[in-house]
């Protein structure tokens, strides 16, 4: 498959109110005539960035989960984001992808943002979150792994990375700015989804959500402060040519990425 259509929802979060949210989305996506591959919601885009997973998290049969395996089947297509997970004695900021025939993968967020204290009450993965997807090699983050190139790095050849966040306003300029590079530097359509509104905590996001391609030029209407769908066509041969035309990517550094986590 040559062509990937992917949707990106910038939307308000409802503080620790999964019922809402989710309805929230619903509706969001209801409006739109949408045709999709890949549906990408924000971090944490049932309850908000919180350091409670313990009023919050739920099993990987939990109703959120549910809920985003209906709205796979629904609209036959991807649908991910990141939620507080429950998992034996640990809880994880974990991005679950789910496909129409309810089929999961997980990614757990490997840098957890200490300045929130979400190292004290979350659990650090060491997966890689990256999964083939109609003959595209799509790699998943979470929020502050933005921060860390070295992890993000194109080793494996994907044709596309993901972020979903949270991302405050203080902070756009790294936010804008990280995006373009990790899809300039490793030469892949790169994502970043962020929530609006502000928060239980008093933080406000700009949302600022958006796709760039491979030189890191922007690809959807700038997304400020507005609950709303951007729905763009990803073209691998395109892409290709690309990579194939400047070789940056054969040029990188070979390393090795120690398992062990801090």
């Amino acid at each position: 498959m040559t062509h990937l259509k992917v949707s990106i929802v910038q939307m308000n979060i409802d503080w620790h109110s999964a019922k809402s949210n989710c309805h929230r989305i619903e509706g969001l996506l209801s409006e739109q005539n949408l045709e999709t591959d890949l549906i990408v919601l924000p971090e944490m885009f049932n309850t908000g960035y919180s350091m409670q997973p313990q009023k919050i998290a739920e099993s990987m049969d939990g109703d959120t989960i549910n809920w985003m395996q209906k709205m796979a089947k629904k609209y036959s297509a991807v649908i991910c984001g990141s939620l507080a997970i429950s998992e034996g004695n640990q809880y994880y900021n974990r991005l679950v992808w789910i496909d129409s025939d309810g089929e999961k993968h997980v990614y757990d967020k490997r840098h957890l943002f200490s300045l929130a204290g979400e190292r004290r009450v979350y659990s650090s993965g060491t997966n890689q979150g990256i999964w083939n997807y109609k003959g595209w090699k799509i790699c998943t983050r979470i929020c502050y792994d933005l921060r860390f190139p070295v992890w993000c790095r194109n080793t494996q050849d994907y044709d596309l990375i993901i972020f979903v966040a949270n991302w405050p306003q203080p902070r756009n300029n790294a936010w804008r700015t990280l995006l373009k590079a990790r899809a300039m530097e490793n030469m892949s359509y790169c994502i970043g989804v962020n929530r609006i509104g502000t928060d239980f905590n008093g933080l406000s996001y700009l949302g600022l959500s958006g796709i760039h391609d491979a030189l890191g030029e922007r690809m959807t209407p700038k997304m400020i402060e507005k609950e709303e769908i951007a729905t763009v066509e990803l073209d691998k041969v395109k892409l290709n040519s690309l990579r194939n035309r400047l070789g940056f990517l054969k040029d990188r550094d070979r390393f090795a990425i120690h398992e062990t986590v801090h």
